[in-house]
């Protein structure tokens, strides 16, 4: 059944979920269904399914529209699936946005057309294109694109009945721009979210640090202003944007034995120096806080595997 775009319009927290690989290279599904269970568990109510966290472009696109049916399929009642299927080709995006919806995807989200670039009116095309196929959320990310999408754009496509929202990281005067005129958004920065929800009005985040703290995010994103919260997050946030998402990010989770220590190239590991600070991190903010039960611990350097070819 079609979701409605005013069911992804209500979702608060909703995390760009880490992919785990196995030793080969290949999806580890174990892995990443038990981070899935973790993330429904502490209330997170939508998921990115290969995103930028989750490495969409390191994916094949059999893989890519494998995992988002795979995601549907376990965990579509629980959750909202979201499926990164935005290309800077709009051939591209339109082929995997179809097979996304078609294997049961809530919404699609899709980035503007990035390196190859566009005129105003090419954005503008390129989104209604897409936007024609189902619920859509837009994602506005110049650090990565090297494009803004400007408000006038944002205006002009907003009118589709398909456009759920904005995942924006520009910045929250931006945000509170398209709030005031009844745009939907999502906070795309961590570092800036709390004041983006509750001084800003966008209706949340779409996050990385929930893959690691999915519950400490949620009372972030739920229970009212929480400057003690926002600032305690501050020291791990700061950590896990060191290097490039999701460079800090594929480290924890591999310290805190949720995934193999497997890296897709170019990743690689955080040098020794910061996987110790790490360590110390979940020791001041509570183990108990962080997805995974084992310990954590300083992995050593050929504990990882950097696979190239898969």
């Amino acid at each position: 059944a079609l979701t409605n775009v005013d069911d992804i319009k209500k979702l608060r927290l909703i995390t760009a979920i880490k992919t785990p690989y196995l030793p080969d290279g290949r999806f580890d599904l174990e892995a990443y269904d038990s981070m899935m269970h973790m993330q429904i568990l502490k209330g997170a109510e939508g998921v990115i399914v290969g995103g930028t966290t989750g490495e969409g472009h390191l994916m094949s696109w059999d893989e890519h529209i494998m995992l988002i049916g795979h995601t549907v399929n376990c965990f579509g009642t629980s959750i909202k699936v979201i499926g990164n299927t935005g290309s800077n080709s709009t051939r591209e995006a339109i082929h995997a946005t179809e097979q996304g919806f078609a294997v049961g995807m809530h919404a699609a989200l899709h980035i503007n057309p990035y390196y190859g670039k566009t005129s105003m009116k090419g954005l503008v095309s390129h989104f209604e294109t897409v936007l024609s196929m189902g619920p859509t959320i837009i994602y506005n990310v110049p650090s990565r694109t090297g494009q803004d999408i400007p408000p006038p754009v944002v205006e002009t496509i907003s009118q589709n009945a398909n456009m759920a929202g904005v995942k924006e990281c520009v910045g929250n005067d931006r945000i509170k721009e398209y709030v005031d005129k009844g745009i939907t958004i999502w906070s795309g920065n961590d570092d800036q979210c709390h004041d983006a929800r509750w001084s800003s009005g966008a209706t949340g985040v779409i996050s990385v640090v929930s893959n690691l703290v999915p519950g400490l995010m949620h009372e972030l994103m739920f229970h009212g202003r929480n400057p003690s919260l926002n600032a305690g997050l501050m020291p791990l946030i700061k950590w896990l944007f060191y290097e490039p998402n999701p460079v800090g990010l594929n480290t924890a989770l591999a310290q805190l034995g949720v995934v193999r220590p497997v890296f897709r190239l170019p990743y690689v590991l955080l040098p020794l120096e910061k996987r110790v600070e790490f360590v110390k991190i979940v020791e001041k903010l509570g183990r108990e806080n962080f997805v995974g039960k084992n310990d954590v611990q300083v992995l050593d350097d050929d504990d990882f595997i950097l696979v190239s070819r898969y």
